[in-house]
C-alpha cells in the first residue's frame, strides 16, 4: 500500500485500525474514500482491567470508538445494564462512550465499585471493551498495639515486625528514626520483603528507642507510622559465636508460583555470628543470564521476564566459619493468557472466502470462545457463510448482511484476553484516486513512475495505454506495480506524452490520464579550478552550466560547505564568483552549486592564499610526472613507448625511468624496465614473451624524482619457448643413497609461456652410461634414489613449456651422499715442544675410505693427571680442528709437568671417523704459580709473622720458597732489598730484628727446578714503641720510623646518625676512611671516605635504638687504623596518640611561655639598644683561646689545632647520661658546650653549627641547662 497523502487528525484514529486490515482487498489510505465507505465498530481507546481510582477525585472510565456511521455507546455494570440517565451522578462525554462519576460534589466511591463492559454499535457491527473492575484505593490506619521493648544478648538475631495495615494497591514499607532519617541496612541489618526489619546479629549500637516502621500508599499519597520499637542490647563477655540459621523462610523447602513475564522475587535471610553470607544456586541449571539480580546484600533474587522455563528448585545457602544452612524454594511458573495470533480485521468483497483466527496460549491451557456483536456466537443470529471450527472462524461467498464484529476471549484461571475483530463486506464500483492530468516531470535516463491509485470491491485491474488511441504497455521496457503504479525503468526524450489509466471491475469502469514529460541533465561545462592567489589580489571562479531550457536553474555558492560570508568583496556574477582583495581567511573550499525542480550538480575547487614575497623567487621543485603514454609499433619481442613530458618546475629534467608491471605473473609489482635521457620522449624497449605489460615513466631532475605517470594501456605479448634455463644447479646427497638434485625456478615473466615445466637429467661421471631424464612440474627439486655412496654425477635441468623446449643446458657435477669416513689416521707421533706446547703428526688415511668430501681432522686431547700431584680429576676433552688434508698441527695451552692422551679423527660432510689409538704423552716441569696466599700477622715491635698458601698450579716439583723486603719511609722511598730462601715444606715464617713503627713491603714466590714463578706482593707495619719514646736506628741503611697513629675516637648520638671525631699524629696530608658496622654482627664493615683531611664525620642513616662498632683509618697505610669504639643511637620517639592542643594543662603552659617570650623580647630589645652583649657573647669571651685558630670561612670547617695541653675533646667512649643533659664539669670546654651530644649539630660536611656559625643566641640542647637568653625564634622552635 503507498502512502500518498496525510490525513487530517479527526481521521488518524481511523486509520490505525484500517493500518491492521488482512484481506483480499486492499483499502488506500485516502481521506475522501474513508470518509465514504462504511465500518464496523472499534474499541480505540478504553480503561484497565484493573482500574483503582482515588475516592477522593471523579471516576473517569474511558471508552473510545470509531466507524462509519460513528457508532453509539451502551455500558453494563456487573452483568446487567447500566442506565446512565437513572444516575444524576453519572454523566457520558458527547460523541464518546467515556463514563464521567462525580464523586467530588458528594458521591461515593465504594457505591460505584463493580466490574464495567462498554458497547460500542453501528448498524454494521457491535464492539465491546474489556471487563473494566472499579475499586477504589484505600489507606487504613495501623491498629494500635502495645509494643514492649526488645532486650536482646549482643550476638544474638532479632526480627522487628512491621505488620503494615492492608490497603489497595499495597503500601510500600520503609524504615526511619525520630529524626526521619532512614535507617542504615547492610548485610547485618536488612529489611525483608514483608517489611520486617532483620538483625543477622546485634551489636551494641543497635541500641536505641526509635524503630520506626511507615507505610507510605502512593495512590492516596499518604504515610502512616507505626509505634516507635525500642531495642536494647546488653553485652555478655566474650560473645558467642553462632553457625547460620534461616530466619526466613522458615524449614528446608517452600513452593512459590510466579506468572509469565512477571519478576520473580525469592528472597533469604539468616542468622549467625559472624554475619553470614547468602548464595544462590538453581538446581540442575544456571541462572538466567542478563535477567538475573541480586539485591538486599544478596539475599534477595530477582529474575525480570521470567518464562517456564524459569521453572525448578532454587536453593540459597548461608555460610560463615562455623557452618553453613540451605533453602530450596520450588518455583512454578504460571501463564495468564498470550496471543500467537489475534484476530484481525476482515474487508471482504461480495463472494470472496476468508478465516479469523485466534490464537493464544498459557498455563493452564486457555479456553477459547467467540462472540458475534458482543453475543455468544452459539446465541448469536445465524449466518449460512459463517462456520466455527475451534480458535478458527471460517466465511465462504460473503455477503453485504455478513458484516459484523467479532469477539474473540482466551482465558484460563490467571486471566483473560479479549480481541474485536470485524468482517466488512463492500461492493464498490472502481474508483480511481490519483488527480486527472497530472504531470510528471524527469531527467532523461533516470526513472518515471507513474501513479494509478485505486479502490474498488471486487478489486479492480489496471491497464495502461499511451496517448488517447494508443494500445495497451507490454514488455520490459515497462514494470506495472501491484498499486497500479506504471514504473518506466529508463524514461527517454521520446517517452514525453500522455498516459492513460484503466480501472475496471464487475460493477464498472473508470480511467485517467497523466502527463510526462522528460527534461535535460543539468550539466556544469565550465567547472571551477585549483587557484594559489597572493594575499592581497583577486581571484575568480567559474561555473558555466547547461540545462533544460524549461526549467529554471538557481546557482548558490559556498564557502567550505557554508553559506558564503557576508563580505563586499565577494562578487557573484552569473558565471562566476570573485573575491576581490583576497586575505588569509578567504583560504578554502568554493562549491557551486546548481539546483533545478527536478536535479541538483555540484563542483568545487580549493583556494590557497599564500605571502606575496619581496621579490619574485624562482621555486625548484620536483618535476610534474609524465603524462600521455602511448604504446606503438608492437612486436612479439619490441614495443615503441612515447609520452609528454610534465612541467619541470625550474629544474631541467636530466632523465626518464621507465618502469613496468607484469599484470600476468604479479599484478601491483612494479620493475625497473630502463632509463633514458632527459630530451628523449620515445624508446624502444624490449620484451619477453608471454607478459602482460603497462609501463610507466617517471621524470627526474636535480631535486628528486616525480610521482609515477598513469599506466599506460596494457600489451600483452604472444607465448614462446623458454630463453634460458634455470640457474644455480646442485647435485648434494642427503643421505648415502640418494642425489638431490636443486635450481634455482625461473621467474614468471621468464616462463615466456603456460605451463612451464623441467626437464632433469643425470648420469654417472666417468662411466659410460646413458643420461636418465624426468620431467617436473615447476618445483625446485627432484631426489635421485638408490644411488653408490659419494660418486660424481654429470647434471643439467631444461626448462620447457606448452610451445617447447628452452636451449640445450650446460652441465654441472654433483654428488651423491656422503657417510661416515670408514678408517681412522695412522701412525699418530707427539712431539712435546715446552711445558705448554706439542706437535702432533698422523699419516692422511686414503681417499676412498673418506667416503665423502674431506673437510679435515680433528685432534682431541685431554689431561689424564697433574705428575706433581698425582690425583686424577674429571676429564674435559679439548678439540682443535685442522681444515684440508693436513697432517700435523700445534697443541697450546697445555699445563706443565702433567699426563696428556690424544687421538685423531677424520672428518668429512656427513661426520667423524673412527678413532686412533689414544697417544700417551708427558710434558716437562714448568715454572709455578704465585702462591696461593699470604698473610703478615702479629705485629710487634720488631718482628711479623708471615703466612702463605702452596701455588694453586706448582707445574712441578717445588724447590723453594724466595721472600725479599724493603722499608718504606714517609716520602715512600724504598729502602734497602733483602733476600730469603725458604724450605718448599714452609708454609709461615717470623722476621724478627725489624725496625719499630716501620712499614715494610714484602715480595713472595715460589720455584721450580726450572725457574721461579709469578710473585706476590704484601705490605704491614711494625708496632709503635709503648713508652712513645724513639729509638735510635739499628744498623745501616735502616728508614727512621713514623709516629702515624689515631686517637681519642669519640663518637655523639643521635636517633639516625652520629657525629664522629678523632686525634691523628703523623705525615700530612692522610686521606682518612670511617668504618662502621652493627656491634656483634658478622657483617661486613661499611666504608665511608672523609673529604680532605678533617679529623671529624657525620654517619647518617642509621637505625634507632641500635648499638654500632665504629673505626677510623687513612689510605695508603695499609693495616693502618685506630682501634674501635661501640656506641649506641636514641629510641625512636613515640607518635603521639593524643591530640594535645585540646588538653587544658597545654593551654596554661602555651599561654605562660607566650607571656614569657613577649617579656624576652621587650629585655632583648633594651638591651640592643644599650649596645650591651648578648649572653653568648660573653661565653664567647670566656671562650676565648689564643691556641684555637678561627674557622675557614670558605668551607665552613675548623681551623688547625694546637697540641696545646688545654685542649680537652670529649673521652673514648663518653655518652651523654639517659636523661639526655651534660654535665658542665666533664668538660668545661668540650664539644658539647658548643652542640654536640645527643642533639649536637653539624652540617652535611661535618662542620659545626650554633656559635662557631655566625649565630647571635646558641640552641641548647634538649634537657640542657644554659644561662644564655634564648632569641623569639628560638624559643618557638622549642615548642614546635
Amino acid at each position: 500500500m503507498m502512502k500518498k497523502k496525510r490525513l487530517s487528525a479527526s481521521k488518524a484514529s481511523l486509520v490505525l485500525f484500517l493500518c491492521q486490515m488482512i484481506s483480499a482487498l486492499d483499502v488506500p489510505l485516502d481521506s475522501k474514500l474513508l470518509e465514504e465507505l462504511s465500518q464496523p465498530p472499534t474499541i480505540t481507546q478504553q480503561s484497565p482491567k484493573d482500574y483503582i481510582v482515588d475516592p477522593r477525585e471523579n471516576i473517569v472510565i474511558q471508552c473510545e470508538a470509531k466507524g462509519k456511521p460513528p457508532p453509539s455507546f451502551s455500558w453494563t455494570r456487573n452483568g446487567t445494564h447500566f442506565d446512565i440517565d437513572k444516575d444524576a451522578q453519572v454523566t457520558m462525554k458527547p460523541n464518546s462512550g467515556t463514563l464521567v462519576i462525580n464523586i467530588m460534589n458528594g458521591g461515593k466511591a465504594e457505591a460505584y465499585e463493580g466490574i464495567y463492559q462498554c458497547t460500542a454499535r453501528n448498524e454494521r457491527g457491535a464492539a465491546i471493551s474489556n471487563n473494566i473492575v472499579i475499586r477504589p484505593s484505600r489507606s487504613p490506619l495501623w491498629t494500635k498495639e502495645k509494643l514492649e521493648p526488645h532486650q536482646v544478648r549482643e550476638g544474638d538475631s532479632l526480627v522487628l515486625h512491621c505488620r503494615p495495615p492492608v490497603g489497595l494497591p499495597p503500601p510500600i514499607i520503609f524504615w526511619m528514626d525520630n529524626a526521619f532519617q532512614r535507617l542504615p541496612q547492610s548485610e547485618r541489618v536488612s529489611q525483608g520483603l514483608n517489611g520486617d526489619l532483620y538483625f543477622s546479629n546485634v551489636q551494641p549500637e543497635d541500641t536505641r528507642e526509635d524503630y520506626i516502621c511507615y507505610a507510605r500508599f502512593n495512590h492516596t499519597q499518604t504515610i502512616q507510622q507505626k509505634q516507635p520499637i525500642s531495642v536494647k542490647v546488653f553485652s555478655t563477655k566474650p560473645v558467642t559465636e553462632k553457625q547460620p540459621i534461616l530466619l526466613t523462610p522458615t524449614g528446608s523447602t517452600s513452593t512459590k508460583v510466579e506468572l509469565r513475564g512477571s519478576v520473580l522475587l525469592l528472597e533469604c535471610i539468616a542468622a549467625g555470628l559472624p554475619t553470614p553470607g547468602i548464595h544462590w544456586i538453581k538446581e540442575g541449571g544456571e541462572l538466567p543470564a542478563n535477567r538475573t539480580f541480586f539485591e538486599n546484600f544478596k539475599k534477595t533474587l530477582k529474575i525480570i521476564d521470567v518464562s517456564e522455563a524459569d521453572s525448578g528448585n532454587y536453593k540459597c545457602i548461608a555460610r560463615n566459619i562455623l557452618g553453613s544452612a540451605y533453602h530450596v524454594i520450588s518455583v512454578t511458573v504460571k501463564a495468564a493468557p498470550y496471543w500467537i495470533t489475534a484476530p484481525r480485521n476482515l474487508v471482504l468483497s461480495p463472494g470472496e472466502d476468508g478465516t479469523l483466527i485466534c490464537r493464544a496460549n498459557g498455563n493452564p491451557k486457555p479456553n477459547i470462545s467467540w462472540l458475534a456483536n458482543g453475543v455468544p456466537i452459539a446465541i448469536a443470529p445465524e449466518d449460512p457463510s459463517r462456520k466455527v471450527d475451534g480458535d478458527t472462524i471460517i466465511f465462504s461467498h460473503v455477503q453485504e448482511r455478513s458484516s459484523a464484529v467479532y469477539q474473540c476471549n482466551a482465558s484460563n484461571e490467571y486471566g483473560y484476553l479479549l480481541a474485536n475483530a470485524f468482517v466488512n463486506v463492500l461492493a464498490e464500483p472502481p474508483r480511481i484516486l490519483t488527480p486527472a492530468n497530472k504531470l510528471y516531470q524527469v531527467i532523461a535516463d533516470s526513472p518515471a513512475l507513474l501513479d494509478c491509485a485505486y479502490f474498488g470491491s471486487p478489486k479492480p485491474e489496471i491497464e495502461w495505454f499511451k496517448g488517447v488511441k494508443g494500445s495497451i504497455l507490454r514488455g520490459n521496457e515497462y514494470v506495472f506495480h501491484d498499486n497500479g503504479t506504471l514504473e518506466i525503468p529508463v524514461a527517454q526524450k521520446d517517452s514525453t506524452g500522455t498516459y492513460t489509466c484503466v480501472a475496471r471491475n464487475e460493477l464498472g469502469k473508470i480511467q485517467n490520464e497523466v502527463q510526462l514529460e522528460v527534461k535535460d541533465p543539468t550539466m556544469i561545462i565550465k567547472q571551477p579550478e585549483y587557484k594559489v592567489i597572493q594575499r592581497y589580489g583577486q581571484v575568480s571562479f567559474e561555473c558555466i552550466i547547461k540545462h533544460d531550457s524549461t526549467l529554471l536553474a538557481t546557482v548558490t555558492w559556498l564557502k567550505d560547505n557554508d553559506e558564503l560570508p557576508d563580505d563586499e568583496r565577494f562578487l557573484v556574477g552569473k558565471d562566476n564568483l570573485t573575491i576581490m582583495n583576497v586575505t588569509d581567511k578567504d583560504d578554502g573550499t568554493y562549491t557551486c552549486i546548481v539546483n533545478t525542480t527536478l536535479d541538483s550538480v555540484s563542483a568545487s575547487a580549493v583556494l590557497t592564499v599564500v605571502a606575496a614575497p619581496p621579490t619574485p623567487a624562482i621555486i625548484y621543485a620536483r618535476p610534474n610526472p609524465p603524462f600521455d603514454l602511448e604504446l606503438t609499433g608492437q612486436l612479439e619481442r619490441s614495443v615503441e613507448l612515447s609520452w609528454i613530458p610534465g612541467d619541470e618546475n625550474n629544474s631541467p629534467i636530466t632523465s626518464f625511468v621507465i618502469e613496468y608491471e607484469d599484470g600476468l605473473h604479479e599484478p601491483g609489482v612494479w620493475h625497473y624496465q630502463t632509463e633514458v635521457p632527459g630530451t628523449q620522449t620515445t624508446v624502444q624497449l624490449k620484451l619477453s614473451p608471454y607478459v602482460n605489460y603497462s609501463f610507466r615513466v617517471i621524470a627526474v631532475n636535480e631535486i628528486g624524482r616525480s610521482q609515477p605517470s598513469e599506466p599506460s594501456e596494457q600489451y600483452l605479448t604472444k607465448s614462446a619457448n623458454p630463453d634460458e634455463n634455470p640457474s644455480n644447479v646442485q647435485g648434494i646427497g642427503s643421505e648415502p643413497d640418494n642425489l638431490v638434485i636443486t635450481w634455482e625456478p625461473l621467474k614468471g615473466f621468464q616462463s615466456n609461456g603456460p605451463g612451464l615445466q623441467y626437464k632433469v637429467s643425470w648420469r654417472q661421471k666417468d662411466v659410460d652410461d646413458e643420461w636418465t631424464s624426468v620431467i617436473v612440474a615447476n618445483v625446485s627439486k627432484y631426489i635421485v634414489s638408490g644411488t653408490p655412496t659419494f660418486v660424481p654425477y654429470e647434471i643439467k635441468v631444461q626448462a620447457l613449456n606448452d610451445l617447447g623446449y628452452a636451449p640445450e643446458p650446460s652441465e654441472v657435477i654433483g654428488h651423491s651422499g656422503e657417510d661416515l669416513p670408514m678408517v681412522a689416521p695412522g701412525n699418530v707421533q707427539v712431539h712435546v715442544i715446552n711445558s705448554t706446547l706439542a706437535k702432533v703428526h698422523w699419516d692422511p688415511v686414503p681417499l676412498k675410505t673418506v667416503r665423502g668430501h674431506l673437510q679435515g681432522y680433528k685432534v682431541y686431547y685431554w689431561k689424564v693427571q697433574s705428575l706433581s700431584r698425582r690425583s686424577r680429576r674429571h676429564v674435559e676433552k679439548k678439540i682443535l680442528t685442522f681444515r684440508g688434508n693436513k697432517t700435523f698441527g700445534m697443541l697450546p695451552g697445555l699445563e706443565p709437568y702433567s699426563s696428556y692422551k690424544l687421538n685423531v679423527r677424520v672428518v668429512n660432510g656427513k661426520g667423524e671417523g673412527p678413532a686412533s689409538p689414544d697417544k700417551v704423552f708427558k710434558t716437562p716441569e714448568g715454572v709455578p704459580s704465585s702462591p696461593s696466599f699470604l698473610k703478615i700477622t702479629n705485629p710487634t715491635l720488631d718482628s711479623l709473622t708471615l703466612e702463605w698458601g702452596s701455588p694453586t698450579h706448582p707445574n712441578g716439583v717445588l724447590t723453594s720458597y724466595v721472600l725479599k723486603f724493603q722499608p718504606i719511609n714517609n716520602t715512600h722511598e724504598l729502602g734497602p732489598l733483602v733476600e730469603i730462601r725458604i724450605p718448599a715444606n714452609e708454609s709461615s715464617l717470623i722476621l724478627k730484628n725489624l725496625n719499630y713503627s716501620t712499614r715494610y713491603k714484602f715480595y713472595f714466590n715460589a720455584q721450580t727446578s726450572v725457574g721461579s714463578g709469578s710473585q706476590i706482593t704484601e705490605e704491614a707495619v711494625t708496632i709503635m714503641d709503648e713508652a712513645g719514646i724513639l729509638r735510635p736506628a739499628v744498623g745501616a741503611g735502616k728508614v727512621q720510623p713514623l709516629y702515624p697513629r689515631i686517637r681519642n675516637v669519640t663518637t655523639a648520638a643521635a636517633e639516625t646518625y652520629a657525629n664522629i671525631s678523632w686525634e691523628y699524629e703523623g705525615p700530612d696530608h692522610a686521606n682518612f676512611y670511617v668504618e662502621y658496622g652493627v656491634a656483634g654482627s658478622k657483617e661486613d664493615w661499611k666504608k665511608e671516605i672523609v673529604n680532605g683531611s678533617r679529623s671529624f664525620f657525620v654517619l647518617k642513616g642509621l637505625t634507632p635504638g641500635t648499638a654500632y662498632k665504629v673505626r677510623v683509618g687513612a689510605e695508603g697505610l695499609s693495616g693502618f687504623r685506630s682501634s674501635e669504639d661501640v656506641f649506641e643511637t636514641g629510641p625512636a620517639m613515640a607518635s603521639r596518640q593524643v591530640d594535645i592542643a585540646t588538653q587544658g594543662w597545654f593551654i596554661g603552659l602555651m599561654c605562660a611561655v607566650a607571656l614569657l617570650i613577649l617579656i624576652l623580647l621587650i629585655v632583648c630589645f633594651i638591651r640592643r639598644n644599650k649596645g650591651g652583649k648578648y649572653p653568648v657573647k660573653e661565653k664567647e669571651d670566656a671562650h676565648a683561646d689564643p691556641e684555637i685558630q678561627p674557622m675557614k670561612e670558605d668551607d665552613g670547617t675548623f681551623g688547625e689545632y694546637s697540641d696545646a695541653e688545654d685542649h680537652k675533646p670529649l673521652k673514648k667512649g663518653s655518652r651523654t647520661p639517659s636523661d639526655r643533659t651534660v654535665k658542665k664539669e666533664d668538660s668545661d670546654d668540650s664539644l658539647v658546650d658548643y652542640g654536640e651530644g645527643v642533639n649536637g649539630q653539624f652540617n652535611e660536611d661535618g662542620s659545626f653549627i650554633g656559635q662557631y656559625s655566625g649565630k647571635k643566641e646558641k640552641e641548647p640542647a634538649e634537657g640542657n641547662e644554659s644561662s644564655e637568653a634564648p632569641s623569639p625564634v628560638n624559643a618557638m622552635n622549642s615548642f614546635v
